[in-house]
């Protein structure tokens, strides 16, 4: 009999057991099995953190609402909030991130608040992490180790685990000293002195470098059946659109709406981390790829923007991207403006948009005031849209909104086809990428009126009849522009 171990829920129930074999051979082979059972705590124990943080002047985000926003992660990494303290410095001290005064009021504080651990709002330097917990005698994590371990619990595929793994590696690898300091003052180290610490950290940095250049190759494969994927869609000419917004907006009950789709969407931060694409119809009967990307927050770690490079190169793919906000959030300008500052590091903030105002069927005047005063400070594009995305309020005039901007981008043509009834295929192309007006039928073939993009017309060639201009004038306002 082996050692057997059961696992219900989190307890796990191990059996060990111990034989006796009695050689005896006059009465054959005896053994006596004793068998002992005992309960394994393997639950995780919840730790409690005290948020600190540093209350710069002038600072867009108030230091309230940062520090709320980090006890949302925190609480999506299950740690529990314990307390929060923050300091007016012009900006963080360079060796211990808050003052020596406030640190001592920090540790006093240890006792009455419980906590084990302390998030700082800021990316913190290795010296200023290691000096922090010197001085709090406790674990201290920063808002980039936090968000890395956010990611870390939400990728689902193969790919969203890899990048993930790539950021924290590259993270963790100027954070590996302080993780063998208790060895290495072992040693004085030097030529020919070199401490065991200072091996294990050399030994660790090779490893990790390793891994490090496994990984980007992998990614870079998974860049090259992407752009595969995408010259595909290209050739079939299927305009892409992609959502894009601050986490939590609700891009996925969007697309959950939008397509039927089944998307995770909950009222978490980063509750889905994967990229998911699906078609829809737009009003004229054209077909589209709506792609729902990771959301954007506020001081997003800039290697999580490189090792999601291969996902987020789907927005800059996109002909059309539609920009989701909670208009109800109490931060929504500021939200606004960290989403087209990650779009222009991603050298996609000069793609037509749409700016949709999503949860207005949340918005109560007497705590909110009306749509209008919660559009105050937004930088506006030329397409407003009021929408709810979880009652699909607004979505008739969001879709006609795409296709408007679609039709401009790809400078639609008025035209007149007449398609030999041998060339059906390209009846079907028509339907595909262009907008159908009319349709007859004769002798000669297949007569449609109607529009193509302008890089479809050689495609058609002497079949076509230019009826017009392109379509590059801007769409008449919504109602909600006009009242903006």
């Amino acid at each position: 009999m082996t050692d057997a171990a059961f696992t219900l829920g989190y307890t796990q129930i191990a059996e060990s057991c111990a034989f006796d074999a009695l050689n005896e051979p006059d009465h054959g082979s005896k053994r006596t099995v004793s068998i002992t059972r005992e309960l394994i705590q393997t639950e995780q124990p919840q730790e409690h953190a005290l948020l600190i943080g540093v209350e710069r002047r002038g600072d867009a985000w108030g230091i309230q609402d940062a520090l709320e926003e980090l006890a949302r992660l925190s609480e999506t990494a299950d740690v529990e909030i314990a307390g929060a303290v923050s300091q007016k410095l012009d900006h963080p001290l360079a060796s211990t991130y808050l003052g020596k005064g406030k640190l001592e009021e920090i540790k006093a504080m240890e006792e009455a608040l419980g906590y084990d651990l302390v998030i700082a709002n800021d990316e913190l330097t290795p010296s200023q992490q290691r000096n922090l917990e010197k001085a709090l005698d406790t674990k201290v994590l920063d808002r980039t180790g936090l968000i890395l371990d956010v990611f870390a619990r939400r990728a689902r595929t193969h790919e969203g685990r890899l990048q993930v793994e790539l950021a924290q590696l590259e993270y963790r690898m100027p954070r590996l000293t302080r993780m063998w300091t208790h060895l290495s003052r072992q040693s004085a180290g030097g030529v020919g002195l070199r401490g065991p610490g200072e091996t294990q950290l050399e030994s660790d940095r090779r490893e990790i470098g390793k891994r490090i250049t496994f990984i980007k190759s992998q990614l870079a494969d998974v860049h090259t059946h992407r752009q595969l994927y995408r010259d595909r869609r290209k050739a079939q000419g299927t305009p892409i659109v992609a959502l894009v917004g601050y986490t939590n907006a609700g891009k996925s009950t969007l697309l959950n709406t939008m397509t039927g789709a089944d998307v995770l969407a909950e009222d978490q931060l980063f509750a889905t981390l994967d990229p998911t694409t699906r078609k829809i119809e737009l009003a004229s009967g054209r077909e589209a790829l709506l792609t729902d990307t990771v959301g954007f927050i506020n001081n997003l770690p800039t290697m999580l923007i490189a090792a999601f490079r291969a996902t987020l190169e789907e927005i800059n793919e996109a002909a059309v991207l539609i920009h989701v906000l909670d208009i109800t959030h109490p931060n929504a300008v500021e939200q606004a403006k960290t989403v087209l500052e990650v779009l222009e590091d991603l050298g996609a903030d000069n793609k037509p948009m749409v700016l949709a105002l999503n949860k207005i069927d949340q918005i109560d005047p007497e705590v909110h005031g009306t749509l209008d005063e919660l559009m105050v400070g937004l930088d506006l594009p030329d397409h407003v849209v009021a929408i709810s995305g979880a009652t699909g309020f607004g979505l008739p005039e969001l879709m006609q909104a795409v296709e408007s901007l679609l039709e401009q981008q790809e400078r639609f043509v008025p035209v007149r086809a007449v398609i030999p009834y041998a060339d059906s295929v390209l009846v079907d192309r028509f339907h595909r990428v262009g907008r159908i007006e009319s349709t007859d039928y004769s002798e000669k073939g297949t007569i449609i009126i109607g529009l193509l993009p302008e890089a479809e017309i050689g495609m058609f060639g002497p079949r076509l009849t230019i009826e017009g201009d392109p379509i590059t004038a801007p769409v008449i306002p919504s109602e909600t522009q006009q009242s903006a």
